[in-house]
């Protein structure tokens, strides 16, 4: 999947529409811009983006609104998968790489093999959610020991009796669950497994997986029995047709709401993603400028309506919200803009 945001079509978007938008592996268009502005600083160039599918609305909400500013700058982005976006990226084919996970030990080990020095920024939050179909009126609240029993690899549990025992008398309670969840080439996998059975890919083998949440929404509100995992965001794209389940980590049970990921009281699943930046492209201009606009607080073309009274949001806290994910902490951007800073510094 990539989206070229260069062709000019600003607008809001939500995840789903733009997904929908980009989808099918849509090329952008090559040709010249025929909206926005020049810029002050006149600054042109291309910077090439790839990585998580999940976190590809974000990037390109970003883009969009920079190129807008500074019409000859195009920016292609790609989501082609955390792991493979990786993979292109310690290649030194990419110059940013999008993650809905932090970097693993191997893909260290070839960014350093190919000389590709980064610097690893948050950009957005997200919530995982556990969901049922609606029917299921007895499943409110998981603890996160009984989500480890069910998910993880050699799982003897079966049916909702077997998850807990006074579900056995429920309707359709001695019947088999069916699983719906990401497949290992996601993002989305590697931090459920680790966040809910202590590693990176432990899990069962008999559920269906899927690259895209979509799939595994149609497939929880189509079976009565099922249960699945997603980001949050897919379930308040389809409320009406999903039941949410709180989380219990010792805390009586947390529903995924932007209050409570964006606090931190929804643990273990509400997870940060990363935008990861080549350091030895810092030294072009249109590249330093793109990386900065990031932590940038927006301006009054910015869409206000997902900006709370007295709220001052950079370009990353306001893409996420538009595009259906969470603000990183205003300390957190606070962290990155020094990092960056230092980062710039250092190539000067």
């Amino acid at each position: 999947m990539e989206s070229d945001t260069t062709d000019g079509a600003r607008g809001g978007f939500g995840r789903r529409a733009y997904l929908a938008a980009v989808g099918g592996a849509v090329t952008g268009l090559s040709g010249c811009l025929v909206r926005g502005e020049e810029g002050e600083r006149g600054l042109e160039g291309r910077i090439v983006v790839d990585g998580s599918n999940t976190l590809l609305p974000h990037g390109a909400a970003v883009a969009e609104e920079f190129q807008w500013r500074n019409n000859r700058v195009r920016i292609p982005i790609r989501g082609s998968g955390t792991g493979a976006g990786f993979q292109r990226f310690c290649d030194g084919n990419t110059d940013i790489q999008n993650a809905s996970r932090a970097i693993l030990d191997d893909e260290v080990e070839l960014c350093g093999s190919n000389g590709i020095d980064y610097l690893e920024l948050e950009a957005a939050l997200d919530g995982l959610a556990v969901w049922v179909h609606p029917d299921n009126h007895w499943c409110d609240t998981l603890t996160v020991q009984e989500l480890n029993r069910l998910w993880r690899s050699g799982s003897d549990v079966e049916t909702w009796g077997d998850l807990r025992e006074e579900w056995a008398d429920e309707p359709w309670g001695d019947e088999e669950i069916d699983l719906y969840g990401r497949d290992s080439a996601s993002g989305t996998f590697d931090y459920f497994t680790q966040a809910i059975n202590g590693e990176h890919g432990n899990i069962r083998s008999d559920y269906s997986a899927s690259a895209d949440t979509n799939v595994i929404v149609r497939g929880v509100r189509g079976n009565r029995h099922a249960l699945g995992f997603g980001g949050a965001g897919y379930y308040y794209e389809n409320e009406d047709d999903l039941k949410l389940v709180a989380v219990d980590d010792d805390n009586g049970g947390v529903l995924p709401t932007r209050e409570s990921i964006e606090s931190g009281e929804y643990t273990p699943l509400s997870r940060p993603m990363f935008v990861y930046i080549d350091l030895a492209e810092l030294e072009r201009e249109e590249f330093r400028a793109y990386v900065e606009f990031f932590f940038e607080e927006i301006d009054d073309d910015a869409d206000q309506s997902i900006v709370a009274d007295g709220e001052t949001l950079t370009w990353t806290q306001w893409a996420a919200r538009k595009v259906g994910y969470y603000a990183i902490p205003d300390e957190t951007v606070e962290e990155s803009r020094e990092r960056l800073a230092d980062a710039i510094e250092a190539v000067r």
